[in-house]
């Protein structure tokens, strides 16, 4: 099976570009404002709409940071240390997930001592809302034809421009369904129970790097990093931090 071959110009604007890549985080963001809405209108999260709108502001300012500062510094250190000025082309791709993610927390933190929240509660919203994000991206980095899978015979495999030859993995679309799809219904199911706050974000934390984990079986890895650990990746060591961190977590909001 031949990649379809999206030009990811979506729209030229003279000397501006439209981008599917930076359209998926916008549509991304916008739905994730829409399940926070109306997940705040249970009684259990003290929350406005104006809340919501201050805190997403402050989500996506710390996840877009996070996310290209930890591409940056992880998986590409010696290319950004010699080319300093390509680190704010975010446009280009490259984005760590796990990056973001503690982007996200920081920002999440600022935001609930500024406006007396609680920390858990906002961890909580936003684990609800973050799969259909992570959807999204998902679909972005199809389309820039960027992080694809391994070499497979498989009749789905793909050809991707710059990957050689071979047919791959189209992990991309994997990881959209089982980190997107899947652990929304997964989280969300979880969301209906009334647990102290906090539960549902460890949840995220161990279903995410779960899945993250397994489905990196089938990603190719980064090239400048190789396996790093026996057959396993970066962002298996990531997901596996990911995940004892979140179980432990849990004991303790459990208690």
């Amino acid at each position: 099976m031949l990649y379809p071959h999206i030009n990811p110009v979506l729209v030229h604007l003279g000397p501006f570009q439209i981008r599917w890549y930076g359209l998926m985080y916008v549509v991304g963001f916008v739905l994730a404002y829409m399940i926070m809405v109306r997940t705040a209108r249970r009684k259990r999260y003290n929350l406005t709409r104006e809340d919501i709108e201050d805190l997403l502001t402050y989500c996506i300012i710390g996840l877009i940071l996070g996310a290209r500062l930890g591409y940056c510094l992880v998986y590409n250190t010696l290319y950004y240390w010699h080319n300093p000025l390509e680190i704010v082309a975010v446009w280009e791709g490259g984005m760590s997930f796990h990056g973001g993610l503690v982007g996200v927390l920081v920002s999440g933190w600022i935001y609930s001592v500024k406006r007396n929240k609680s920390f858990w509660m906002l961890a909580d919203l936003g684990a609800i809302a973050a799969p259909l994000g992570l959807f999204f991206g998902r679909i972005g980095n199809f389309i820039n034809g960027e992080l694809y899978g391994r070499v497979t015979h498989m009749p789905w495999g793909m050809v991707f421009p710059g990957a050689g030859p071979y047919p791959r993995h189209p992990s991309q679309l994997y990881e959209a369904f089982f980190e997107g799809v899947v652990l929304f219904l997964i989280i969300y199911r979880i969301s209906k129970r009334r647990l102290p706050h906090g539960v549902i974000f460890c949840c995220f934390l161990v279903a995410y790097g779960t899945i993250r984990f397994f489905l990196e079986f089938f990603r190719e890895p980064d090239p400048q990093l190789g396996f790093i650990l026996g057959p396993f990746t970066m962002g298996q060591l990531l997901c596996s931090i990911m995940i004892i961190f979140g179980m432990l977590l849990l004991q303790s909001r459990l208690k």
